[in-house]
């Protein structure tokens, strides 16, 4: 199916997939929004609401527009209820056998006609699609994190992607006015295998003790004028995210310049994830955001 993409199905109500349902609602379509947890879907509806809010309060949205996107969000209770959609965009945890288990329940449900797309960050976009029944209809569309403020989204096809898939997902895409960029399917695309990295390296150099939390961050801000340290980007990202995608990139690509930072996976092992669990590199239970180390 080339055309055009009418309901978007999502399956998580995470940050991503929220985040996802935000600008999809806003630019017109319907968004059938799925979590295996109910509560997730409410939470999830909640952060859209606010997050709209603030956007009419900064005078981007007029409260009309905010009621008429948050009205074009239905709650998918089961998987079942994404049947009438035309492209279902997964975005869970990053973890290919969740993913996998995600899309073999989903597949015998849809529309033979309907796209399948996944927002992974580095999982291979041939893999996934090899799991399913329609690898010719299948596509990576990385979203930035938070969704509705950054531009960029990577398109990424699979070895078996047709130009049709391709053509749709791009005006889709467009539609919420984000700029498409294209990556080939090597992993981690464009962005992680980039950033990643470089947050992996800001790392060594603080187990290394060649700056401190403070010094790291405000080194890059002010001496490479990135707009948040890598420390404090990790923190964001998550850390355990960071870790996955480091992982991806030494399994994937062989090669030792990839190796996770031991002290990346000693905070992951103590739990402290960055900001999701008000540890990581800064500890987020005060007012003020406070060096770990």
């Amino acid at each position: 199916m080339s055309g055009k993409i009418g309901t978007v199905g999502i399956v998580g109500a995470g940050q991503m997939g929220g985040g996802i349902a935000h600008v999809s609602a806003l630019a017109g379509h319907t968004v059938l929004l799925h979590d295996i947890s109910p509560d997730n879907i409410e939470k999830g509806i909640a952060t859209i609401s606010g997050n709209m809010a603030r956007q009419v309060a900064s005078g981007k949205l007029d409260e009309k527009t905010r009621q008429g996107a948050l009205g074009r969000i239905v709650v998918a209770k089961a998987m079942q209820d994404l049947a009438t959609a035309d492209l279902v965009i997964e975005a869970a945890t990053e973890d290919e056998s969740v993913k996998r288990k995600i899309f073999a329940q989903l597949c015998p449900l849809l529309n033979p006609e309907a796209l399948l797309a996944t927002n992974t960050s580095s999982i291979s976009i041939t893999r996934l699609a090899a799991q399913t029944d329609r690898p010719e209809r299948f596509i990576g569309i990385h979203f930035m994190n938070p969704v509705p403020l950054m531009k960029l989204v990577e398109l990424v096809r699979g070895i078996a992607t047709e130009d049709s898939t391709f053509e749709t997902a791009k005006a889709y895409v467009s539609s919420l006015d984000k700029t498409v960029t294209v990556a080939e399917d090597f992993p981690a695309f464009i962005v992680n295998r980039i950033l990643l990295p470089m947050i992996n390296e800001a790392i060594y150099t603080l187990y290394e003790g060649v700056g401190s939390v403070e010094a790291i961050d405000t080194a890059m801000k002010l001496g490479a004028n990135h707009p948040m340290g890598p420390l404090q980007l990790a923190d964001f990202i998550g850390l355990d995210t960071c870790l996955s995608i480091m992982q991806v990139l030494h399994d994937g690509l062989s090669d030792s310049k990839y190796r996770p930072c031991p002290l990346l996976v000693k905070y992951v092992e103590a739990g402290w994830l960055g900001r999701k669990t008000g540890r990581g590199f800064y500890d987020y239970r005060g007012d003020q955001p406070v060096p770990t180390r």
